[in-house]
């Protein structure tokens, strides 16, 4: 499995990179925001003729504060806004595991990533990853893939940890200007 000039793909995190994040969770679509340029973002990479996988986090269900049919609307309204562009994400696969559950689908473990090269039939092995914290760093790099790190969401806080890891890293204002980098 080996990404080819013809199909290339990226993975991309949720909260933080392509919406708005909470530290009390985002319980409801009314609560999904997406960052500015983000939905642009993606519409220019499905222009470019990229796959678009989400790999995302989401301990709230785990949690209680949501169920997988409000998780599945909130996705429903990401989908429809890309699709008013033209556009919309391939594959979006969540973990709804909180940390103490210790699985191999949530980040920073690779599950979910093992499970996009298995969807896709490909290997994502030097494909881009888009992502605002340090276990999104973690698992691209775990997994092979060229990390990038966005300063919204959680980022600025990254940053702000000065891990080693992150000096390699490059960082980008948001998911648009990341993906502007990734396409030249």
């Amino acid at each position: 499995m080996q990404q080819t000039a013809k199909q290339k793909i990226i993975v991309l995190d949720r909260d933080g990179v392509i919406n708005e994040d909470s530290d009390a969770f985002i319980k409801s679509p009314d609560e999904w925001h997406p960052v500015p340029g983000s939905i642009e973002a993606i519409a220019k990479l499905k222009q470019a003729g990229w796959l678009v996988a989400v790999a995302t986090n989401q301990s709230g269900v785990r949690r209680g504060y949501y169920d997988r049919a409000t998780l599945s609307a909130m996705h429903q309204k990401l989908q429809a806004l890309l699709g008013a562009q033209g556009a919309k994400i391939d594959w979006i696969n969540f973990s709804p595991y909180v940390g103490g559950d210790n699985t191999p689908c949530r980040k920073p473990s690779t599950g979910m990533l093992t499970a996009i090269e298995n969807r896709f039939a490909l290997s994502l092995q030097g494909a881009p990853m888009v992502g605002d914290t340090l276990a999104d760093m973690r698992v691209a790099l775990a997994k092979g893939l060229n990390p990038y790190l966005v300063r919204t969401g959680k980022g600025e806080r990254t940053l702000e940890t000065q891990d080693a890891l992150l000096e390699e890293i490059p960082v980008y204002d948001n998911l648009l200007a990341a993906v502007e980098a990734i396409l030249k």
